[in-house]
């Protein structure tokens, strides 16, 4: 247990000491929050269990004695342990939903979040988006956001990691969409014969070998499962352009997030029209391709 600071009340002490104590720590924010302060308000609200749009009003009520210690030792495990705060407090936010995820799984936070908020318009007619696959789905989030976004769709989850798809399954339970979200394990397509979607979005792993040696240690803390995309980042993102197409009906659209591994994919793929997807919120590496694109650049696929 870690000591109790003297002086810390209030909701709104915790917050304040904490970003002092993570700024002073020179810790890494990249896994929901962008700096000290809001990282701080994530790890007191969730270990009390409260959720981030809490009124500011509320920020000046006291805690209980046992809150106290249990924010303190958040706090302490976050500066001693650098374990991302979402694993801390077992929960994150993905398109304005609450996912429940441990340290099985990545912490969710790509910007693949807007394209599902606007149900994947304008590159595809929303309404007539009959099925999705997640593939790499990790904790089901983008899935499980296009079937609350997309309620006339049904979607399939997919991981080769059984330990990520429980998490997805109480996910699904939680969200209350197992009748139209199906949870399957498969090596990429290897179970999907046959199966067609109007749209194929995918976070695969797409992080080099040189890239991740120069990670923070917040990001050695997830799954290198989830991380790593062999040397140069590509080897998941090329089977899945590869076999993408056999996928997709016939106006289907496949939606791929490369992250810093964009550059790379274009050198080695240069005769390939990407369309690279541009973001309010930030955010970059995704890219769009039609199953028509795919199919006229098999063979550049096929030789890379």
């Amino acid at each position: 247990m870690a000591e109790q600071p003297d002086g810390l009340i209030t909701i709104q002490d915790y917050i304040r000491w904490g970003a002092t104590r993570f700024n002073r720590a020179g810790l890494w924010f990249g896994h929901g929050t962008d700096n000290a302060l809001d990282e701080a308000g994530e790890l007191v609200l969730g270990g009390l269990d409260l959720d981030p749009g809490l009124p500011t009003s509320f920020r000046g009520c006291r805690l209980t004695p046992a809150e106290r210690v249990a924010v303190t030792d958040l706090i302490e495990r976050r500066v001693t342990e650098r374990v991302p705060a979402a694993y801390l407090i077992g929960r994150a936010w993905f398109a304005g939903l609450r996912f429940d995820i441990n340290d099985q799984v990545l912490v969710p936070r790509s910007p693949i979040a807007e394209l599902v908020e606007a149900g994947f318009e304008p590159w595809i007619d929303g309404e007539r988006v009959g099925r999705v696959l997640d593939l790499c789905t990790g904790s089901g989030c983008i899935g499980i956001a296009a079937a609350l976004f997309l309620p006339d769709a049904d979607v399939d989850l997919v991981d080769i990691s059984p330990a990520a798809l429980e998490v997805a399954r109480r996910n699904v339970a939680r969200h209350g969409v197992g009748d139209r979200v199906r949870v399957l394990e498969s090596n990429l397509f290897d179970a999907l014969a046959g199966q067609r979607y109007d749209v194929i979005v995918s976070n695969p792993p797409y992080v080099s070998g040189a890239e991740l040696a120069t990670l923070p240690p917040e990001y050695h803390r997830e799954p290198q499962l989830g991380l790593h995309g062999g040397e140069d980042g590509l080897d998941l993102v090329l089977l899945i352009l590869l076999e993408a197409a056999a996928h997709l009906t016939e106006s289907g659209i496949l939606i791929l997030e490369v992250g810093n591994s964009a550059r790379e994919l274009e050198q080695r793929l240069p005769l390939v029209p990407w369309t690279w997807i541009e973001f309010e919120r930030g955010g970059e590496g995704v890219l769009l391709l039609t199953r028509e694109q795919l199919v006229l650049h098999q063979g550049d696929f096929e030789e890379a």
